[in-house]
């Protein structure tokens, strides 16, 4: 098949085609606000990096014990450039595959990726269950409580913030205001 880059609208109907699932839909919003948000901070490509953001966790929801693998399948398969494919597959390392992520891009995929998740359970324990009046703070509060959200892997977000060289405060900050962006999307 001819490579082509991918329309945001390509992406979200691929998404929808292989999750149904709600959560899993508003984590792929998280992510991709997340991705928009720090890709114009670094005055990266938006769009191509709010797209790696919605389609990184494509193959979850159908294909759990194959995450990632089965990503690559299915990208190659619609002809997606290989730097697309590559940046979902890096965010499943050291747990799904060896592929370490290389660019900004992979880097903040994978640091964001399980970030969003804590700040989520963060925000729906408030009063507001919103990420509008959230400050890292709180969510460092709750970062050293290891029975808070037991599933989120600190270890990879910890060596996420150190690949991209920034403390995890200003990753939780920036991760907080990417998702801001997105909140009606994401119900909070």
């Amino acid at each position: 098949m001819q490579e082509h880059t991918p329309t945001y609208d390509e992406a979200l109907s691929l998404l929808k085609e292989f999750n149904k699932s709600e959560s899993l839909l508003k984590h792929a919003y998280s992510v991709e606000g997340v991705m928009r948000y720090i890709a114009q901070k670094l005055g990266e490509d938006e769009e191509k990096w709010g797209i790696i953001g919605l389609i990184h966790d494509l193959d979850y929801e159908r294909f759990p014990e194959q995450h990632c693998q089965k990503s690559r399948e299915i990208l190659e398969g619609q002809g997606w450039p290989e730097e697309h494919i590559r940046a979902v597959v890096s965010h499943g390392w050291g747990i799904f595959n060896d592929v370490a992520p290389q660019t900004n891009m992979e880097k903040t995929l994978y640091a964001v990726d399980e970030l969003t998740g804590l700040i989520t359970a963060v925000a729906i324990i408030r009063p507001s269950k919103s990420v509008a009046d959230l400050e890292a703070k709180s969510v460092m509060k709750k970062w050293k409580d290891k029975s808070f959200a037991a599933g989120v892997n600190r270890s990879v977000i910890e060596k996420g913030a150190a690949m991209l060289g920034v403390e995890v405060r200003e990753l939780v900050t920036d991760t907080i205001m990417g998702m801001r962006e997105v909140a009606d999307k994401i119900g909070l």
